[in-house]
């Protein structure tokens, strides 16, 4: 096929040297990934020729790793402890008065919040976004309004609704198990007629 017979598919000559600039950045980043990995291999390879690191350096490092807490819903009594006992200075240190206005009808809270597991697990993960997003070094200067719009406001329309688990809690009754779900039909389940 001739040059003249060559389809054209009308794709920018740009695009072509993009390609390329893409295709170079990639090889390069493959070739440092490659030194890097050999380097890391070779001196993990003397570190342990010189020494075996013993259980307690292994259990340091793991804990050195984990810097921010896990759900509270997955922690066990005395780590869920802890991290309620933060997690309940946060909500009354900070949520309670600068958020909360009087509940009523509309907009409920309880006083015993922290006996609601569905508003401890919500709480916890509203408090957990803040954390992040309320430090410019993580996530800018917007994060403070991404908190509010992404997790803040959300999580307020479900905890402080009609149907949310503070539903059956009024100002003078507290009440946890208001929630708790009846059976469900099995759509699995066929009925003997």
């Amino acid at each position: 096929m001739a040059d003249d017979d060559a389809p054209d598919f009308g794709v920018p000559v740009g695009l072509f040297q993009d390609l390329e600039d893409l295709k170079a950045q990639v090889t390069a980043l493959t070739a440092q990934v490659r030194t890097l990995t050999s380097a890391a291999d070779t001196g993990l390879d003397e570190a342990s020729a010189e020494q075996e690191p013993d259980a307690a350096d292994e259990e340091e490092e793991a804990g050195e790793e984990w810097r921010f807490p896990p759900f509270i819903l997955l922690l066990d009594p005395p780590v869920y402890d802890d991290e309620l006992r933060a997690l309940i200075e946060w909500v009354e240190g900070l949520l309670v008065p600068g958020y909360l206005a009087e509940p009523s009808a509309d907009a409920r809270w309880c006083h015993l919040w922290f006996e609601h597991p569905v508003a401890v697990a919500r709480l916890h993960a509203c408090w957990l976004a803040w954390q992040e997003l309320t430090n410019p070094a993580t996530c800018g200067y917007t994060g403070p309004s991404v908190w509010h719009r992404d997790h803040l406001d959300p999580a307020l329309r479900e905890l402080r609704g009609s149907t949310g688990p503070f539903a059956g809690c009024t100002k003078s009754e507290h009440q946890i198990d208001h929630r708790l779900p009846g059976l469900v039909p099995s759509a699995w389940a066929m009925e003997e007629r």
